[in-house]
């Protein structure tokens, strides 16, 4: 799971990212208005941890551009601000939650896989496709109620072409959803191929009820046999 935090106090920008970095988020930044709006129109998200009082913008109007361009990245308020006002502002333009600073940051991790859990699976923190069980808090894969170890890369990949079955996923789409924006930086996407290739090594042990394919040039597709 990808998330976007966009938060302008480097101390609080750090505890987030090293919390959900441990939690096994996949964790970008941005330090003001202009670079988040830069993120989200570039890159899509799972959540996104938008703090509205900016040095250079306010994170309200982020919201409205978010629904401008017809955007499902889930959004979770972090600010000092803790009007009334402001929390109806916010959640009218689209936010899923508001979270009034100083906050724990358990807190802040439950309210995350709240929205995800509503967002990815109508409630659920479990994938089902055919044979195969996903319980993405856990990060456990169950095929005919065996368990199958699978490293961190084949999970998310797993995980993202699960909630995608039988739609085509481009490697780019893949990549940026599981490796984030420091994707930008690597020339091919050779690696996904080895995760692939290894992940599909384990299902097909496991006897699991779907099939990764191929789709030539453009990236890969879960189906179910």
């Amino acid at each position: 799971m990808k998330i976007l935090v966009i938060e302008d106090e480097p101390q609080m920008m750090g505890l987030i990212t090293q919390f959900l970095t441990e939690e096994n988020y996949i964790v970008e930044g941005a330090h003001g208005y202009e670079a988040g709006l830069d993120k989200i129109v570039t890159y899509d998200y799972d959540c996104i941890l938008l703090d509205i009082m900016l040095p250079d913008g306010n994170g309200l109007t982020i919201l409205k551009k978010l629904k401008e361009l017809g955007k499902s990245d889930s959004v979770i308020i972090i600010s000092a601000k803790d009007s009334i006002d402001d929390k109806v502002k916010g959640l009218d333009l689209g936010a899923d939650d508001y979270l009034a600073k100083p906050f724990h940051i358990a807190e802040l991790n439950a309210r995350i896989k709240s929205v995800l859990r509503r967002k990815n699976n109508s409630g659920s923190i479990l994938v089902e496709v055919n044979n195969i069980k996903i319980n993405i808090e856990e990060r456990s894969v169950h095929i005919d109620d065996q368990s199958v170890d699978l490293n961190r890369k084949e999970f998310d990949i797993l995980v993202f072409l699960a909630l995608n079955k039988n739609r085509i996923a481009g490697k780019s789409a893949i990549a940026e959803n599981i490796w984030g924006d420091n994707i930008d930086r690597v020339n091919d996407f050779d690696f996904i191929y080895s995760q692939i290739k290894n992940l599909r090594k384990k299902l097909i042990s496991h006897n699991a009820g779907v099939d990764l394919v191929s789709i030539y040039g453009i990236g890969y597709k879960l189906i179910t046999k």
